[in-house]
């Protein structure tokens, strides 16, 4: 991508832009950041765009026109799907917004019974007529999301005459668009690029179908193999060169694909073309992820002389992952004590492993939810629209308050709840004490935690999108590591292939160093699995 960026944007003749998109805020950073490191891209980047897919839409297809038939400026509530939908009859259940189709407001039978409502069983209607109702009144008051503009830009582009408009328009800004990461779209998202090839616009898709790992948002493994077929023959180019992983690595990631997906196996092009590091298998034993992955893992970390910040834990859990390197985990809770000291110490270990923006407005997000600013965290974007505090003027309050959130070692959990007490109390707005919104929990202790000293980051796969790392352990557990070796053994295994990609993503974001720790019970089957692939292998028990 960077080098044909170069050639693109070399070209005087033609001083119209390139569009850069993703599907995700790290892939665009990581992106933007080797344009830029390349010197690549222009300064001012006008006429060019580099960013994330939804904000494509929102600058070019919403912003500019608003919402159809809506007077309402648009307004972006992007936590809008965990809005609450609940009947008004007492006992009814809420369920969220995402458990709702945004265009007719039926509900997604799937999504209602991953929150404990089985439509087979219990009546939905009353809570279809309450969805239907929340999705039309806020978008008569223009508060949308970016499921919504997927739904407006369908509106809008199902006028011929609008459609053919705009996309001359965005064909005379944009010589070529680059859409990286597509396996992270889901169906909408290809009919409008297919909209943008239509348009007269150059569009180079790229994508790695075994990466899609975002089901949840309708993903489309099966829907981009036929996008491609619309693609002539001579535009539909394979590519197998990795510059980013050593040999072994390589042949580990083929493995981890689909029996059918191996013919074209990747070739290690990079700086560590040359390394003859093996792939290490951790064998653990138990039902539940072993603390002594992470000590393992250090040991080889320390042995490569890799930086252990730069070599985290990955699972499809935070808690997973968490509990490889040996930190306390709670279960999912919705106390506010619980929820304000995780959040705390979320942010503070976002320093070591990224994503400080994100860890920042989580705390201020559950500080609201204490002070009583907010009745539900789902209502999170709509406070900041309606106090007009959109443009972040709420950070530096914030991130003094994060400080003094922090749990030092010399701190004991009732000092800090103490603390912590004294910290909100000034903003509280509902007619109840700060004692009666912190209340003490038996699990505080947990709650504060720190990870353990010399440890590696631990992270979700879905939060390392994008990027790479010098090593990387990656933890299958107990629940699902049988059917992902099923399936990629060439055995049927219903429901497994997401998770086998989520293994997929998680190794393949190795540079130097992998590891897979595994149940016990399944470490011989992956090690025979992985040496038939022509993978060196070091196999240990812990």
């Amino acid at each position: 991508m960077v080098e044909r960026a170069r050639q693109l944007l070399n070209h005087p003749d033609d001083r119209r832009g390139v569009a850069f998109l993703s599907f995700t805020n790290a892939a665009v950073d990581e992106l933007e950041a080797r344009l830029r490191a390349f010197g690549v891209l222009p300064a001012p980047l006008f006429p060019s765009f580099i960013g994330t897919f939804d904000r494509f839409l929102w600058q070019f297809l919403i912003a500019p026109f608003g919402i159809p038939d809506c007077d309402q400026l648009p307004k972006l509530v992007p936590d809008k799907s965990n809005w609450e939908v609940k009947p008004p009859y007492d006992g009814a259940q809420a369920l969220r917004l995402r458990c709702f189709d945004r265009a007719t407001g039926k509900v997604i039978p799937a999504l209602a019974k991953d929150e404990g409502f089985d439509v087979d069983k219990r009546q939905i209607a009353a809570h279809e007529t309450s969805a239907l109702s929340t999705i039309k009144r806020a978008r008569s008051h223009g508060q949308i999301d970016f499921e919504d503009v997927r739904v407006c830009v369908r509106e809008r582009l199902s006028d011929v005459a609008f459609a053919k408009r705009v996309g001359a328009a965005l064909a005379a800004r944009f010589r070529e668009i680059i859409v990286d990461e597509a396996q992270d779209c889901n169906p909408a998202d290809l009919q409008i690029v297919d909209w943008l090839r239509a348009s007269g616009i150059r569009v180079k898709v790229i994508c790695d179908p075994h990466q899609s790992i975002y089901e949840f948002r309708g993903g489309v493994t099966d829907e981009l193999q036929r996008f491609a077929a619309t693609f002539d023959a001579t535009d539909r180019l394979p590519m197998s060169g990795n510059f980013r992983s050593s040999p072994a690595i390589c042949a580990a990631i083929v493995t981890l694909r689909p029996p059918s997906s191996r013919s074209d196996p990747d070739k290690p092009l990079g700086p560590h073309r040359n390394d003859t590091t093996p792939v290490h298998i951790l064998s653990y034993g138990g039902s539940a992820v072993s603390p002594a992955i992470g000590s393992t893992f250090r040991g080889l970390v320390e042995g490569l002389s890799i930086l252990l910040h730069l070599a985290p834990v990955l699972a499809s859990t935070r808690a997973s992952a968490s509990k490889a390197i040996g930190q306390p985990t709670i279960e999912p809770t919705a106390h506010m004590t619980l929820l304000l000291a995780e959040a705390a110490m979320n942010y503070h270990f976002a320093f070591a492993v990224g994503n400080r923006r994100d860890a920042l407005v989580n705390l201020h997000r559950i500080v609201l939810l204490v002070q009583g600013r907010i009745g539900a965290l789902g209502g999170y974007h709509s406070y900041l629209l309606s106090e007009g505090l959109e443009d972040g003027r709420w950070r530096p309050e914030i991130i003094a308050l994060a400080n003094g959130l922090r749990f030092d070692q010399a701190d004991t959990v009732d000092r800090w709840l103490a603390r912590a007490r004294s910290l909100l109390v000034t903003g509280l707005v509902v007619n109840s004490t700060i004692n009666q919104r912190l209340k003490g929990h038996a699990d505080l202790t947990t709650a504060l935690a720190r990870a353990p000293t010399n440890s590696s980051p631990a992270r979700t796969i879905h939060s390392v999108k994008g990027q790479e790392f010098p090593g990387v352990c990656v933890v299958m557990t107990t629940k699902t590591a049988g059917a992902i070796i099923d399936l990629l053994e060439g055995q049927t295994s219903t429901g497994a292939d997401e998770e086998a990609r989520k293994i997929y993503v998680g190794a393949s974001r190795a540079e130097r160093l992998l590891a897979i720790a595994v149940p016990k019970s399944r470490a011989e089957r992956l090690q025979t699995l992985l040496t038939n692939g022509g993978c060196e292998v070091r196999l240990h028990q812990i």
